[in-house]
This record gives structure tokens, sequence and C-alpha cells, in this order.
């Protein structure tokens, strides 16, 4: 009689930098897992706060938890990538769970179950729960052609990539390069889903997994503040695009996502940035290519406050926020108008 296979292994990372306010709650949130069948390792990136305390305590009680710390402090992408690092070699899958982020107790279970059933599935996503929302949108099937789904994400189509906690990795798929993720790129977590699916199915359990905890210090905050999510799919249509579109789609979408790029700077023209910003993208778009044009980025603004004006049931809302995020009123022309000026 032929034993019984063993349950595959799971590895879980979690990368950390002064997260003792939630650690705790992530860390309770894998040991709740009903698929008992994991390796869990902390990787703190040299906390100053209890970050480093906490996680050796739950070492200490629970053998497959290991925690790693980082020789000097690195960024956040490659933190990440430290992580990854340290998963065990006889791992099947990957799993990370951000360090403010949280799992249900099914996560596992659920996404190795679909995994098992499916060899040619190299990722597996679930819905994810961020604030009092759903955070990542659907797929209607299991299993859906890596192909397809990348063709989905750049074509504008439903978003499931979601974020590195609510993916499922193949551990083959991790060590097949020494770093996972790309370190220029803070949307390097949907670049490398882009990648994988080259070569594999994508998985997707009809059921919320995971928890994105939002506050005003995690990366998502920071994404948004920077307005980096433009750049991150014009990113990915110039360096993977041509895998998934013909050359006539590619160049028609890039053009499309840099009209709404530059709409969304125009738009925080009018809302005031500091320089930093203004740096931050134009270094982004001439890295990709695309020369930054002052011209597009006040065209952007004016198609802003044209939109306002011309759409009477959202333009309180939007006056309203815009005055919130501003100086007082009585000097809000001038400084339009100078910035304007010095955009033209």
């Amino acid at each position: 009689m032929n034993p019984i296979p063993a349950a595959p292994l799971v590895s879980v990372v979690t990368p950390v930098y002064n997260g003792e306010k939630y650690l705790r709650q992530c860390i309770e949130s894998v040991l709740a897992q009903t698929y008992p069948h994991w390796h869990c390792v902390i990787v703190d990136n040299c906390s100053t706060d209890r970050t480093r305390d906490i996680a050796q305590e739950y070492a200490v009680k629970d053998a497959r938890i290991r925690v790693h710390h980082n020789d000097q402090f690195v960024r956040v992408v490659a933190s990440y990538n430290n992580a990854l690092r340290q998963i065990s070699p006889d791992s099947k899958y990957c799993k990370v769970v951000a360090a403010d982020d949280w799992l249900f107790p099914e996560c596992l279970e659920r996404m190795v179950s679909l995994a098992e059933a499916h060899p040619n599935v190299g990722i597996v996503g679930a819905f994810q729960l961020a604030g009092n929302g759903i955070a990542t949108e659907g797929l209607t099937q299991p299993v859906t052609r890596g192909l397809e789904v990348c063709r989905m994400q750049l074509l504008g189509g439903p978003y499931v990539f979601g974020t590195p906690t609510s993916v499922l990795f193949r551990s083959d798929i991790v060590r097949s390069r020494y770093a996972f993720y790309n370190e220029s790129n803070l949307h390097a977590d949907d670049e490398a889903c882009v990648e994988a699916l080259e070569h594999y199915d994508y998985g997707f359990v009809q059921q919320i997994l995971t928890v994105r905890r939002l506050h005003d210090d995690s990366l998502s905050s920071l994404s948004r503040r920077l307005k980096t999510h433009t750049h991150g799919l014009l990113h990915l249509l110039v360096r993977h695009g041509g895998k998934y579109l013909s050359p006539d789609e590619r160049t028609a979408r890039i053009d499309e996502v840099l009209r709404g790029y530059y709409r969304v700077l125009g738009g925080c023209l009018l809302k005031g940035h500091d320089r930093e910003f203004w740096r931050y993208h134009r270094r982004k778009l001439e890295g990709l290519g695309f020369p930054y044009s002052k011209m597009r980025v006040a065209a952007g603004a004016l198609s802003v406050i044209l939109d306002i004006l011309l759409n009477p049931k959202s333009s309180v809302e939007r006056a309203l926020a815009l005055r919130a995020e501003s100086k007082p009123a009585s000097s809000r022309p001038q400084r339009l108008v100078a910035r304007l000026s010095k955009l033209l």
C-alpha cells in the first residue's frame, strides 16, 4: 500500500520594520491557520522599537517560527527580497504576509488546495479586505490562463493581483532568481506576477482570505500620496506589454495611460505638491523613455478644471476636497496661475 504523501510545506515570510503596533496580530493570524504545515520567518529590517522582542517571543514558543535580522537597513522592496531569500528549501509554496496585514484562518488551506489540484497554477489569489471594502476584483473561474490574466491587467480589466499578502506563489518561482522583486519598481509585486504568468496559470479562490490594514505609514498610503499606480501600469506596458499585447494594442494602451498619467499630474498641480513629488515623476517617466512634459501637465490641469466646471453634480465635492488640501482661498487663483506659468 502506497504511503499517503505528506502535505506540502508553505514558507510564510514577514518582512518588518518598526512593526510592534501590528506584528502580534499578524503572527497570531499565521498561528491560527487551519493548515498546519508551514514554516514562518520574520525578517527584522533593523527595527528600533520592540519588533525584535515580539518576534523572538513567538519564536521561543513555536519551533515553526524563526527570526532573521538584516545586517543593515534596506528599502522596502529590498527588505521583501531579503525575506524571500529565507524561505525553506523544502517548501513547495511561499506566502508573504506584511507585518501590518493578517490572514483569515482558512487562507493557506484554501490556496494550497487549489494549487495542488492544478499543477500549472503558479500563483493563487483571493479577495482581500481593506478598510470597509474589497480591495481586489475577482475572476469567475478558479483557474485562468496566465496570458489572459495579464492581458486583462494591461488593458484595464478587473484587477486581481492585490498585494503581496493576498497571493501565494510556488516556491520554485521565487527561487528562480536572487532578487525576486524588481527593487527599482515600487509596484514590483504586480511586475513579479506578470513575469511569472508568462509560464503559469493563475488560480483564484472566491473567498476573502486576507486583510490589508490601511494606515498613514503603510506602503499603500505612500503610493496614494505619490500617485504611483499609473506609473506602475505604464512600467508594465513598456517592459512587458510586448509579451501579452499586439504591437498596435500596446501602442494604443501606452498612449491612453500616458494621457491619464498627465491628467493625474495635472490634478496634483492644482492641489499642490513639493519638489520631491515632481522630481519623482520626472525621473520615473524619463526612466521609461518618455520626456517629461510641463505642457502636458498644464493641459492635464486644465482638463481637470474643465471637468469640474462641466460636471455640476461632482464639482462641489471636488472643489471642497481641493480647498481642504490648499491654503486660504483668497490666494488660490494667483497660485494656480503661477504654477501654470512656470510649467508653460
